[in-house]
């Protein structure tokens, strides 16, 4: 019989996340800027790189089966990682080899992105899967919320310091942070899963073999699972949209420095821990109440978002002289607080189901947030550069595209609002069991 994990256990886990972090941060920030400025390169071609890696991470469905007829996760976690670390030094790589073979660097960065997909989707899933297996009922929203918390400060960390380390930017200093960033994620992953989920599962405790197809039928066909897979996918979409074209609309509008604008990108992920704390500690304080429930923290939070959306509006007609850091700031806040909502009901809903299929139910939910992020990478970057050509000013031409990112965001409160009745709701608190009831369709 396992054990479940502990404080101590789930902090482990959660360096792994944070090294996880680490590495998507670069892609996702600072390589996006690089060629965006730097390289004079459309901004359409970090969108449809980074599009890649999240098509790439449909595989997380058969990756979290995979492991879920494993008898271990870790060879999974760190395999993953190492792959992902791989794929994140050989990004910055292409990106270097862009300023002088364009086509040498592309096909390079086809390979990293491939590889930063598959190492997400193998690492990620596992871990999320294990920490849903290993961590009591009551206790794994709580769980969930320490996790993603140290992710958040991978990110803000590795931002920050990187950005420091950037200037004056020159491929050397990108390649060498690039390389320390991937080094210490990897070593320290393989620190946090020494020996953390201990031998591996005796054979007559392990699920009945399934095929892939039908457990994936099974976990779509759960009603609640269903709808949350939609919310994710439409939250998702609108916050991937935003996410590859703030550091350019900083550097372009603004006039930020490559370190600058990296450092911004950590100022957003410091909102979001702040506002996961703040979601966090009223799902404890205001337990059963409206303001501690799951739903009103993610209907809430999508909705402030399309305010602070609608902040960035004003900055691009506004320029310069608009408070940009503190308005990214609260974007973050809106998306935190929304976020580790959504993820107290993932983890909730991942272990309600059947016992050894956790992997697939996180693998589901992984995927519409992959597919969402692939096709919202390559919206926001391509309406920036569609908008960019027909107002020749980049302030009005990003204020149309965040825009249309605040009436997603709208979308998305409304869908939250009705992935949990009011009446369940109510009952369904950060840090509390979560238990099914009957639900309809969609």
């Amino acid at each position: 019989m396992t054990r479940p994990f502990g404080s101590i256990s789930v902090l482990r886990l959660g360096l792994v996340q944070a090294s996880l972090g680490a590495i998507v941060v670069l892609t996702t920030s600072t390589l996006n800027r690089v060629m965006v400025v730097e390289m004079a390169l459309p901004a359409l071609l970090p969108g449809l790189l980074l599009a890649l890696h999240y098509v790439v991470q449909i595989s997380r469905p058969r990756m979290g089966h995979g492991s879920d007829l494993g008898r271990r996760r870790t060879p999974w976690i760190i395999g993953g990682m190492v792959t992902l670390a791989a794929g994140g030094w050989l990004a910055a790589l292409a990106t270097v080899w862009m300023g002088s073979s364009a086509v040498a660097g592309i096909a390079l960065a086809v390979l990293a992105y491939t590889l930063i997909g598959l190492g997400v989707a193998a690492s990620g899933t596992s871990l999320l899967a294990l920490l849903a297996k290993r961590v009591p009922a009551e206790r794994r929203a709580a769980a969930a919320t320490t996790v993603w918390i140290m992710m958040i400060v991978g990110f803000v960390v590795t931002a920050g310091v990187a950005g420091s380390l950037l200037d004056p930017f020159s491929p050397g200093r990108l390649l060498g942070v690039a390389g320390g960033v991937a080094a210490s994620a990897v070593l320290l992953t393989v620190l946090a899963v020494m020996g953390l989920e201990g031998p591996a599962q005796p054979a007559a405790e392990a699920p009945a073999p399934i095929a892939f197809k039908q457990a994936l039928v099974d976990a779509w066909g759960e009603p609640r699972a269903r709808r949350f897979t939609v919310f994710v996918f439409v939250s998702m979409l609108a916050f991937s949209m935003q996410d590859l074209i703030l550091e350019p609309f900083a550097g372009l509008v603004f006039g930020l420095t490559p370190g600058a604008t990296t450092q911004l990108s950590g100022t957003q992920h410091g909102g979001a821990l702040v506002g996961m704390l703040i979601a966090a500690a009223a799902g404890s304080r205001w337990a059963g109440r409206h303001w501690g429930s799951l739903r009103s923290w993610t209907v809430w939070g999508c909705a402030a978002s399309a305010l602070a959306l609608g902040g960035l509006v004003c900055a691009g007609l506004v320029g310069p002289n608009w408070p940009l850091r503190l308005n990214v700031f609260a974007l973050g806040l809106a998306t935190g607080a929304f976020s580790i909502a959504a993820i107290g009901s993932m983890m909730g809903l991942a272990g309600a189901g059947e016992a050894g299929h956790e992997g697939v139910r996180i693998g589901l939910w992984g995927a519409a947030q992959a597919m969402a992020f692939a096709l919202g990478g390559v919206l926001g970057t391509a309406a920036s550069d569609l908008t960019r050509w027909l107002l020749a000013d980049a302030g009005p031409a990003y204020a149309l595209v965040f825009l249309l990112d605040a009436g997603l965001f709208l979308w998305a409160a409304r869908l939250a609002a009705r992935v949990e009745p009011r009446a369940r709701a109510a009952r369904i608190n950060v840090g509390e069991r979560y238990e099914p009831q009957p639900a309809g369709g969609l």
